[in-house]
């Protein structure tokens, strides 16, 4: 066992499995500092990247949550070698042995992290071939992978679906290709950044996703050696190279935590201060939140959220791709929505089943009607299509202790909110998804002086 994967057993034993339960006694104002570290929407990515290179990588600042350790795993069982400094959250890689791996070790290794799919290109370079098993993630709407398929076939990929996964061959190496996304995906523009780098010729990707993550994941391409150039009309243009070395890069913020423990600091009339958290990347949600009547002060190492006193305020939100408002920041905030007096609309336009965490809260009694029409905002690709993706949230209302399950990453980290805001005692269960996107949250919890016990 590697001393990360020995780190991270440790580190996820505090955190528990799937099936524990955290008991809160709620109504207690949050305060106090924590830390947030690299991006988890980033590092994981950025992992993968280092497979593409001939040379160690050093990844810093990169949380220990369970989508970091699905990823290692997944890279030692083809050959990296990964040294993690706990203190700082330094990731050594040296992928200086790249290797086979077997089928079912992949299956075994990758549970639910839809990830794998992403090491396809890098494999394809290193090994002509790669193997990616079904994919999983949380179940917030469709999240197909045949256009990853597509991408790859694209830039020259031979694919075989199988019983136990699809295969992929690259016999003729990889070609460089014209693509336009219908949609500017996150994860179809990771996958044709990681496939042509190395591929032969000129890649043009067209209406691509352009969210701080990707910038950031470019520039760690940049440093290894790609020729990588973004126009401002979401072009990206790829100049295929032979080689790349390895990198050493500082990890972007997580702003999506950030964001979360705002929500929290909202929610319970709390204050926390957010150490690593940058103003930049979090523009349109400082707006959005100071709408709301939260306030915040910009300090050089992170920002310190808190509820000022008086009423919160209704607000509407469209969620959109970068630099629209982020879709995992409308959960969190929604549960401060239900403490605003008025009426707040919010219209999901990223995933179409996002609103599903919302029937706890219900519970829990808030008031929230959710609707098949496009509200608050423009008309999007989900009208038509009979998913209840639009919320309207009234307020305000008290909320009661219930017992919760947890459906999704920041569906549950949302849960865990309401519990802390809500008057008497809340059980939370299946809280280990909440490990895959929060480092280290349950013990962050105590710093701010949170009332749970945590059951096994």
């Amino acid at each position: 066992m590697s001393t990360l994967t020995q780190d991270a057993a440790r580190a996820g034993a505090s955190v528990g499995l799937d099936g524990d339960r955290i008991t809160f006694r709620g109504g207690r104002p949050l305060k106090g500092r924590i830390e947030v570290r690299g991006a988890k929407n980033l590092v994981t990515k950025a992992m993968v990247a280092a497979l593409l290179g001939e040379e160690p990588s050093l990844l810093r600042q990169v949380p220990d949550i369970s989508d970091v350790r699905v990823v290692s795993g997944l890279l030692e069982l083809h050959g990296v070698k990964i040294e993690r400094d706990t203190e700082t959250g330094d990731l050594h890689l040296d992928p200086s042995n790249v290797e086979r791996a077997h089928m079912a070790e992949i299956n075994a290794h990758a549970g639910s992290s839809r990830i794998p799919i992403l090491f396809c290109g890098p494999l394809l370079h290193r090994l002509g071939e790669a193997f990616i098993p079904d994919l999983g993630g949380c179940r917030i709407g469709d999240r197909p992978i045949d256009f990853h398929l597509e991408v790859l076939r694209n830039f020259g990929a031979d694919i075989q679906k199988l019983s136990e996964g699809i295969r992929m061959h690259a016999p003729n190496g990889l070609t460089g290709a014209k693509v336009e996304l219908p949609y500017p995906s996150v994860g179809a523009t990771e996958q044709v950044l990681l496939t042509a780098v190395r591929a032969k010729g000129r890649t043009e990707l067209r209406n691509a996703a352009i969210e701080p993550e990707i910038m950031d994941l470019i520039n760690i391409l940049q440093k290894m050696g790609a020729i990588i150039s973004v126009d401002a009309d979401r072009v990206i243009r790829i100049e295929g190279v032979d080689r790349l070395t390895g990198y050493s890069h500082r990890a972007l913020f997580d702003r999506n935590e950030a964001a979360s423990w705002a929500s929290a600091a909202l929610v319970t009339k709390g204050d926390i201060f957010v150490g690593g958290a940058r103003q930049g990347e979090m523009l349109t949600f400082l707006n959005v939140f100071r709408k709301a009547g939260g306030a915040f002060e910009i300090e050089d190492d992170g920002i310190r959220f808190f509820h000022p006193g008086g009423e919160l305020k209704p607000v509407v939100i469209e969620t959109d791709v970068h630099p629209g408002f982020m879709t995992d920041w409308q959960q969190p905030l929604v549960v401060a929505l239900t403490q605003a007096h008025g009426t707040s609309i919010v219209h999901e336009t990223v995933y179409e089943q996002r609103f599903g965490f919302t029937d706890a809260l219900v519970e829990m009694g808030a008031d929230i009607e959710l609707h098949r029409e496009c509200l608050g905002g423009q008309y999007c690709r989900f009208g038509q299509q009979n998913f209840l993706h639009s919320a309207i949230i009234s307020g305000p209302t008290k909320l009661h202790g219930a017992n919760i399950e947890v459906p999704d990453l920041r569906g549950g980290f949302s849960h865990l909110i309401a519990a802390l805001a809500a008057e008497g005692t809340s059980t939370v269960s299946n809280v280990g998804i909440i490990s895959r996107g929060y480092e280290n949250f349950i013990q962050k919890l105590e710093q701010l002086g949170a009332d749970f016990t945590v059951e096994g």
